[in-house]
């Protein structure tokens, strides 16, 4: 936790000393807002479980995806939040809004597959195992699904790209920025199950890139793809026990998105 919000006081402090580097006078010109959904790829993961003298043993390059619940809106069409879904709402820095700092924040979910054959390294009580291991219930089943809930405080830039007499109609946008996690885990370990609580769990870095199109002045529409890496230091599990594993992650992200200006508007001299 510590290391996390070392990370993201870093990020902030740099954004805003580049902000003063590059405009003389810094502009708090308006704000934006963004919701979309998106696919996520993961590298494969160690993982590490620990509960005291009980057991302490490592799954090694366990396979993961994601899960998408697109499902959702035919049984829940009023609930735009089960599948995974991405939020951002950012303040811009100058008056041409190319410069902005944004919280990013994304719900994706990470599921360990079932039935996979991994290795196995450790302890489980007196007896040491060092074999492969057909992973699933009741043994071990393991998944962030009430999210893996990326956060991060990203430095975002845009290059406008195309525009007529009148407004910008499509730039490329990029972001770089670090952060937390702050997942929800449901974790099976010998036949006992818990769907913990929300806990801060470790640190994380990211960059994304993209294109914005402006269908009206204010409304845009942004794909972007996403990449990083999450370090999940402190997994909570079941009986006080504790998990920690790390990962790199890719994601495919789209969006609809509402500039909201501040700056006033210049009075015609008669």
């Amino acid at each position: 936790m510590q290391k996390a919000a070392l990370l993201v006081a870093v990020l902030l402090l740099s954004c805003l000393q580049l902000n003063a580097q590059l405009f003389e006078k810094p502009i708090f010109s308006g704000v934006y807002l963004q919701w979309g959904y998106g696919r996520d790829k993961f590298s494969k993961s160690d993982l590490h479980f620990h509960n005291g003298s009980k057991y302490d043993f490592t799954i090694h390059n366990a396979v993961a995806r994601d899960q998408p619940d697109f499902s959702g809106f035919w049984t829940n069409p009023l609930d735009i939040t089960i599948p995974q879904n991405s939020f951002r709402i950012g303040v811009f820095l100058n008056s041409k809004h190319t410069h902005a700092i944004e919280l990013n924040y994304d719900h994706a979910k990470y599921v360990i597959k079932d039935g996979q054959r991994a290795r196995m390294t450790g302890t489980i009580g007196d007896q040491t195992f060092d074999k492969d291991t057909m992973i699933g219930s009741p043994f071990l089943h393991f998944e962030h699904t009430n999210g893996a809930n990326f956060y991060l405080l990203n430095y975002v830039g845009q290059q406008e790209l195309w525009k007529n007499k009148r407004r910008t109609l499509a730039t490329a946008v990029y972001k770089l920025g670090a952060g937390t996690m702050i997942p929800r885990s449901d974790v099976t370990i010998m036949g006992h199950r818990l769907d913990n609580k929300f806990h801060i769990a470790g640190y994380m870095f990211g960059s994304e890139a993209g294109l914005r199109i402006y269908p009206l002045r204010n409304l845009f529409f942004e794909a972007t793809v996403k990449g990083g890496f999450a370090n999940y230091l402190s997994v909570l599990t079941v009986e006080g026990g504790g998990a920690h594993h790390h990962f790199w992650y890719g994601e495919v992200l789209g969006f609809v998105g509402y500039d909201i200006n501040f700056k006033k508007k210049k009075s015609v001299q008669p």
